[in-house]
């Protein structure tokens, strides 16, 4: 089963600039969940903490089989990044109003589960009505197309 979990208002908020993959520290019950499919990133963000990334707020349901030794849904998570990768993100961050933001959970080739993190900067209201108005218009062109 094919584990693949977006962000799609990460898109829509924000400018997305340079992506990594990184893998996650998570317990056991965690990753069952996750393959299960019951997990979201939309209300999650990460942050650099001590030379350490941490993802904040990303919502992994309680295993239901976990018993007592089941995890905690909203606990913060690190994130395993290069020394190189770390350095880059914390140089990108210097600058004013960049973030970063996850994008998307998936298993990569060999199983392991990976996360997508890219540098975000902040769309003003008129940059997303513009990507509204993008949308409509391919939209009624594919309509058109279709007819």
């Amino acid at each position: 089963m094919a584990v693949d979990i977006k962000n799609k208002k990460a898109e829509f908020q924000y400018f997305l600039t340079d992506r990594f993959q990184a893998g996650m520290q998570l317990l056991g019950t965690e990753v069952k969940s996750i393959r299960a499919g019951k997990a979201s990133i939309v209300e999650g963000y990460c942050k650099i903490y001590r030379g350490e990334l941490f993802i904040y707020n990303m919502y992994i349901a309680e295993y239901p089989n976990g018993g007592y030794v089941n995890h905690e849904p909203r606990r913060q998570r690190k994130l395993l990044l290069s020394k190189v990768e770390l350095n880059k993100l914390v140089k990108k961050m210097k600058n004013v109003g960049y973030t970063i933001v996850p994008t998307k959970v998936y298993l990569n080739d060999k199983g392991w589960l990976k996360i997508e993190v890219a540098i975000a900067k902040g769309k003003r209201l008129r940059d997303k009505r513009d990507d509204i108005k993008q949308k409509d218009l391919k939209r009624d062109m594919d309509r058109r197309l279709a007819e």
